[in-house]
């Protein structure tokens, strides 16, 4: 099972000359370098337009990115002999970027902003965005959905109850955030977005920041889409500064370090910054909880809702600071 996809390389003319396991993959050193190889099946569609964004990301970005490679007849997808589709990627040796290293964090920013001035495809609306109003809308409706539920039972767990003693001021920053992009110049800045085919990348976090001899490199572009891009910028930052205890110097120095490669317009800056009052992972823990089993939750669970809890007066510091 170590080298199960492991014979697909025939079909690309490469030999192995060493193999490992690694996220979630498997990788090998072949003649032409380090390569990738994991199970596919999403859509063949999709991944041409991946491979096409790639291409062009490799001729007109500074910064390196993963390549989808073609077998020798020149198709993307690659079946072995047990009738299992792979994908086969041109993949870099590197460390995670460190959500404690400032410096791993700019140079990942940065990078982010020279990517983000190169992704552009011809608009597909198959691949648009659903908008941010209705994402606000939705989530704010299951917050009162899942409110409504635990109302309901006789007796409630640790989470639980954290949950109903805290839901009704996330609630309220749900609903400011709503009321705020309502009234802000979003859905201009969304519809000039998708007329240009603008693309995210629509992941951007430390796991796919490889530091390849200290220099950054983007990688697993499956979940990119036509968007906002300060989408892609608003992600990485949430995770970073949600471990460095929503720090608004830091927070600060990201958007200047982004604003050097890629400056941002007033409108963008306007957005981020309502992305930011949103509780989006307040929203993300209840939404698990709600869609898994709800008989037993985890200490770990228990944990984080406490933690966000505690934070929420730096988290929407920060919010009301940029």
């Amino acid at each position: 099972m170590y080298d199960r996809g492991l014979s697909v390389l025939e079909q690309y003319g490469l030999n192995v000359k060493s193999s490992y396991r690694g996220r979630g993959a498997l990788l090998c050193q072949t003649q032409v370098g380090l390569v990738m190889i994991r199970e596919f099946a999403g859509s063949v569609k999709k991944l041409q337009k991946q491979w096409e964004l790639l291409r062009q990301l490799e001729e007109s970005c500074p910064y390196p990115v993963d390549q989808i490679l073609a077998n020798q007849e020149g198709a993307l997808v690659s079946v072995d002999k047990e009738g299992i589709s792979y994908v086969v990627r041109k993949w870099y040796e590197g460390r995670e970027c460190d959500t404690r290293s400032r410096e791993d964090i700019l140079k990942g920013v940065a990078a982010l902003g020279a990517v983000h001035k190169c992704m552009h495809l011809e608009p597909d609306a198959d691949y648009f965005q659903t908008s941010l109003e209705e994402e606000y809308e939705r989530h704010n409706r299951e917050l009162r959905k899942i409110r409504k539920f635990i109302r309901t039972k006789r007796r409630q767990n640790p989470f639980e109850q954290c949950y109903l003693e805290s839901v009704q001021w996330f609630l309220e920053r749900g609903e400011e955030a709503l009321a705020r992009l309502r009234a802000s110049r979003y859905e201009k800045l969304r519809q000039e977005a998708l007329a240009r085919g603008d693309v995210c990348h629509g992941e951007f976090n430390q796991h796919n920041v490889l530091l390849w001899d200290e220099r950054p490199v983007i990688t697993n572009f499956d979940k990119f889409h036509y968007d906002v891009q300060v989408a892609d910028l608003y992600c990485f930052m949430r995770k970073i500064l949600e471990k460095n205890a929503w720090s608004q110097e830091l927070a600060k120095e990201m958007i200047e370090c982004y604003g050097q490669a890629y400056e941002m317009t007033d409108i963008q800056y306007e957005n981020l910054k309502i992305r930011f009052l949103y509780p989006e992972k307040y929203w993300k823990l209840a939404n698990y909880y709600y869609n898994h089993n709800k008989a037993w939750v985890s200490e770990k669970n228990i944990e984080k809702i406490t933690k966000l809890i505690s934070a929420k007066n730096a988290w929407h510091d920060l919010g009301n600071g940029l």
